[in-house]
């Protein structure tokens, strides 16, 4: 069952959300701002309200992944399949393998995995969002998940998290070495239309 969830987890994380709603507006984020095709990236590209499909279709990968999981393998199932949705965002195999960096897709997976402290890390980027800006509200929102859960949920939760949130960790690093290494003259264009 396991093995069911995990791959069906993949496949769900692999479904390219960014790419197609950016081709509808006539942009490729392959191509456009730092070539990532996950939701900050289209936020950048596309404004508020033409991205905002991006942010709910990325974390609905980890959520359905996450429910699915829970229903088939119980807990371990979910927490399975929420990080092999992560893996398939990041990696997709719909996409060439040329995916995002997870963020959103773990935000849906701990609303399954962790609904109360996800709930309260939710209204503190609201919260924070409201009084300050949304990028200090999205970090607060998700590096607070494994501390409101150590809290809420016990410190064993809270270390699976970590291992999920390690996930995201890796592909930034990847991601900044890339960028340290490339070459300039194949940096991409910021040329996307804004609202």
């Amino acid at each position: 069952m396991i093995a069911i969830v995990v791959a069906a987890g993949y496949l769900l994380g692999s479904l390219p959300v960014g790419i197609w709603v950016a081709r509808r507006h006539g942009v490729d984020l392959l191509r456009t701002g730092d070539g990532n095709p996950g939701a900050w990236n289209a936020l950048q590209q596309l404004g508020r309200r033409r991205a905002l499909p991006v942010f709910v279709g990325d974390a609905a990968k980890g959520f359905a992944a996450g429910l699915l999981g829970l229903v088939v393998a119980g807990w371990w199932g979910a927490w399975a399949a929420v990080a092999a949705a992560m893996v398939g965002h990041a990696l997709p195999v719909f996409a060439r393998f040329r995916g995002g960096k997870s963020v959103m897709t773990f935000v849906g997976g701990v609303f399954v995995l962790a609904p109360l402290a996800a709930a309260i890390c939710a209204v503190a980027c609201l919260a924070v969002t409201a009084v300050w800006k949304f990028t200090w509200g999205a970090r607060i929102g998700v590096f607070g998940v494994p501390v409101v859960q150590l809290l809420v949920d016990g410190w064993e939760r809270a270390v699976t998290t970590l291992w999920l949130m390690a996930i995201i960790g890796v592909l930034f690093g990847v991601a900044w070495l890339r960028d340290r290494t490339a070459d300039p003259a194949t940096h991409v264009e910021d040329e996307a239309p804004r609202d």
